[in-house]
């Protein structure tokens, strides 16, 4: 379960009167967090840890201190990701026909539209659900399309030679002098450390692979983020293997034996198999947070302080069909440091309230859990009824009550969001 831990100091006031306590004034940050999961599809992945701070000035007196963010550590791509909507899910997706010779293997679903011919199933077996130019298959090629487009217009970063093969490239966007691209060799693409990386190959026309060619990963390159997007069709060689997501306008011919990290996806035409390996990549869902707040500050006696955490993410990029997760959230006390009753500030006194989203993608159904406090565990967001790819941003309120009692000084807790 991914979860997010964030620091967060928040500032309230301090009910009872203290007005002899030290001259002292002391700090505290208060902590939440949050953990990501597995790899992602946030465009921007973070890791955050937010502070709040609460200040108990000493004497009566109201020390005022700034509410913002601090420290934030975070990834943020490049290269925006692709985003594939419900043709994720799919493997293999073609406009007129699936035709398969063998025991192909393929991990995923498997669709045609506005054809409706699949052939060679069995001997060839599927993992997922065959749709065949039903209403999933339809909105798959829809969002197909978006995705060519958005991959198509992109701005190229280089031109490079039309054979790949015994190259090594780093993340950007490639086209070729003569707008087609093949691999006689050994391709080796290197994220250089970035597991979001983007790689993106464009043609005009065709993808050729010559049979036994390779593409290699390294760096933390990964499959789900390298996208070739072919102006007519893709032939691949026999026995090669191909790391990536195919986006053919045409048709894709897939020779004997070929095994692909990714997906064969053509728009107009057929999708022609023999005897290979096929296996969707599975993103990741993943949950980021600010990294501190400082709430402020108010004199004992007074009231509570209250202010927002800043923004919240999930990124559910699992392309799951049926897309659904809960974030719970939950608080250690704020302390200043010393395990005394006087200076604790127990979880049952910090009220969460998260509000509606501020943000969303995809076509989840979003609900923001009831505001409450967080004496325990509570939920704070979920997804539900959703197909692909989805995402919620939202911005809580956190509000903290300061018990009689409590003494002059600054208290810290954590927070920590958790997503499944």
């Amino acid at each position: 379960m991914p979860a997010h831990t964030s620091p967060i100091s928040p500032a309230g006031n301090h009910a009872g009167s203290h007005a002899t306590i030290g001259a002292r004034l002391l700090q505290a940050p208060f902590e939440r967090g949050q953990d990501p999961r597995t790899p992602a599809r946030a465009v921007e992945r973070h890791r955050t840890v937010r502070r709040t701070v609460v200040h108990v000035p000493p004497g009566g007196g109201t020390t005022r201190a700034a509410i913002g963010e601090s420290g934030t550590r975070s990834r943020m791509r490049a290269e925006p990701g692709v985003t594939l909507g419900t043709a994720g899910r799919f493997a293999v997706l073609a406009g007129a026909s699936v035709v398969n010779t063998g025991a192909t293997v393929i991990t995923g679903d498997l669709g045609v539209t506005p054809g409706a011919i699949v052939t060679g199933f069995p001997p060839g077996s599927v993992s997922g659900t065959i749709h065949v130019d039903d209403a999933v298959a339809v909105q798959a090629q829809t969002d197909f399309t978006t995705a060519y487009d958005d991959v198509a217009f992109r701005t190229p970063t280089a031109t490079v030679s039309t054979d790949l093969g015994a190259t090594t490239l780093t993340p950007g966007i490639y086209t070729s002098v003569s707008g087609t691209f093949s691999n006689t060799g050994n391709l080796t693409l290197d994220a250089e450390g970035d597991p979001d990386a983007i790689f993106i190959f464009q043609t005009v026309s065709t993808l050729l692979t010559a049979g036994a060619s390779t593409v290699t990963l390294t760096g933390g390159a990964q499959a789900r983020n390298v996208f070739w997007q072919v102006g007519t069709s893709a032939t691949l060689g026999a026995g090669s293997t191909l790391s990536g997501t195919i986006l053919a306008l045409a048709s894709i011919t897939v020779g004997a034996g070929v095994v692909i990290d990714g997906r064969t996806l053509a728009r107009d035409g057929t999708v022609t198999l023999d005897t290979d390996i096929i296996t969707r990549q599975v993103g990741t869902l993943s949950i980021s947070a600010p990294e501190s707040v400082d709430l402020g500050s108010a004199r004992a006696g007074g009231q509570g302080v209250s202010a927002r955490l800043g923004p919240v993410t999930v990124i559910d990029e699992r392309y799951d069909p049926d897309a659904a997760w809960i974030v719970t959230v939950s608080s250690t006390p704020f302390t200043t440091g010393a395990a005394t009753p006087s200076q604790t500030i127990a979880s049952s006194f910090i009220v969460y309230a998260p509000g509606t989203a501020t943000a969303t993608t995809g076509d989840a159904t979003f609900t923001p859990g009831t505001p409450g406090d967080l004496g325990s565990p509570r939920v704070a967001f979920s997804a539900s009824d959703g197909t692909g790819e989805n995402s919620a941003t939202w911005n809580p309120m956190i509000t903290v009550t300061l018990p009689a009692g409590v003494r002059v000084g600054n208290y810290t807790a954590t927070i920590t969001h958790s997503v499944a």
